[in-house]
């Protein structure tokens, strides 16, 4: 009688063990799949980011190009007229 009572008492104790390890294996898997998630997120938030910075590197060059052909012309135009004048 005594051996039984100690048989059910650590059967309950290694049963008691496994359902925890099972809720601590599931927590585990449910962290690791929404820091996998997190990533992901901040992964796509940093190409779309690239992507608006490249985008607006493009705009800002495009008006610098813009903005040096027409100093450019202006200078051009303004020798002529000084050219014009001396003669």
């Amino acid at each position: 009688m005594k051996h039984i009572i100690i048989a059910i008492f650590a059967a309950s104790i290694f049963m008691g063990c496994d359902k925890q390890k099972a809720t601590i294996e599931d927590n585990k898997d449910a962290t690791q799949q929404t820091i996998d998630e997190q990533k992901k997120a901040v992964d796509n938030a940093a190409r779309d980011a690239k992507k608006q910075t490249e985008a607006s590197k493009d705009a800002t060059q495009a008006q610098l190009d813009a903005e040096k052909k027409k100093v450019e012309a202006q200078a051009e135009a303004d020798k002529a007229k000084v050219d014009a004048a001396k003669q």
